[in-house]
């Protein structure tokens, strides 16, 4: 594990956008795009961090952790559904084949649980019940595990600029996807969901719940694109003491972004208003929580790259004949 005083120091470095001379570039909260030739594309993934719609700040190792760890998760599940994964010419780079993305987000959760608006434990704690189309009895308890997983889909920004919720019914009702596409949709994500929750079991942790992304590819195959089970797009706890914990009413130990959250969280942010400004020490934190994610899901020692990160992006993109020399 790379020592807290050491990301400390490369917090000024950490690696928060690019400028690269290709074209289409367009950015997201924590990726950038840009237009390849021959239908493909490049996704460049950033240290930043968001959480609550909003991006809170940037974490070095971060971009790297995200683009490698989707790339071995792609590989894990490449027999369930197709996905748009074709190289990685940099720890912070991907070429994918350009895929047109539909307008839902796919979210599978397998406990009730989370503290952002349009989490399942933040409405039941509300007094709702009917949720996301599903019915929830009384009595339930943060953390606990639902009898099945279940799929709670979200539009992708909405016009509040927040994703805002669905029922799966509603995603054909009101023209989002038709019927077709999203059965396949929801029976490849429960497929993907199960093998993750497999794999994260051996590593130790469980997957709790889960954020995917599709698209369909200028063939119209319809395929799994963006990330899959990273600690940006998915929550893990730790097998060993969520049993304890959930019986004594605390928290599980987590292995993803959430305890950002419930940091912002505690001082009352929920992403409107003013970001809260937050001690250096969460976001070295935050860097080792990733590494260490990847590490027990891969098996394999996370080895990190150089930073500052956007000279060795350019010189691995010129080596991949992507940028001019």
């Amino acid at each position: 594990m790379i020592a807290k005083d050491e990301l400390l120091k490369l917090l000024p470095q950490a690696f928060e956008g690019t400028d690269l001379p290709l074209d289409g570039r367009a950015v997201g909260k924590v990726r950038e795009w840009y237009n390849l030739p021959d239908g493909k594309r490049l996704i460049v993934t950033t240290d930043r961090l968001s959480a609550f719609d909003r991006v809170l700040d940037a974490v070095p190792y971060k971009g790297q952790v995200l683009n490698q760890l989707a790339a071995w998760w792609f590989e894990q599940t490449r027999d369930l559904i197709p996905n748009h994964l074709i190289a990685l010419p940099d720890p912070n780079a991907a070429i994918v084949t350009e895929a047109q993305p539909f307008p839902v987000e796919v979210i599978v959760r397998g406990y009730i649980t989370g503290v952002t608006s349009t989490a399942l434990w933040y409405r039941y704690s509300l007094g709702e019940r009917d949720i996301y189309g599903y019915h929830f009895p009384e009595g339930l308890r943060k953390n606990e595990a639902l009898p099945e997983p279940i799929i709670t889909p979200t539009t992708k920004g909405g016009s509040t600029g927040h994703d805002e919720r669905l029922t799966c019914a509603e995603v054909t009702e009101k023209g989002y996807l038709d019927a077709a596409t999203w059965g396949q949709i929801q029976s490849a994500a429960l497929a993907i969901f199960k093998r993750g929750q497999q794999i994260a079991q051996k590593a130790g942790l469980i997957l709790v719940d889960t954020k995917y992304e599709f698209g369909r590819a200028p063939n119209g195959t319809v395929m799994l694109i963006d990330e899959v089970h990273t600690p940006d797009s998915s929550r893990f706890w730790e097998v060993d003491i969520y049993a304890t914990r959930f019986g004594a009413g605390e928290e599980p130990e987590n292995f993803d972004k959430e305890f950002i959250r419930i940091a912002y969280a505690e001082k009352g942010f929920r992403g409107d208003g003013e970001i809260p400004a937050m001690p250096a020490e969460l976001w070295a934190a935050a860097s080792q929580r990733y590494i260490a994610i990847y590490e027990m899901l891969t098996g394999q020692v996370f080895v990190p790259a150089a930073y500052p990160v956007e000279p060795r992006l350019a010189e691995n993109l010129r080596i991949a004949c992507i940028l001019d020399n």
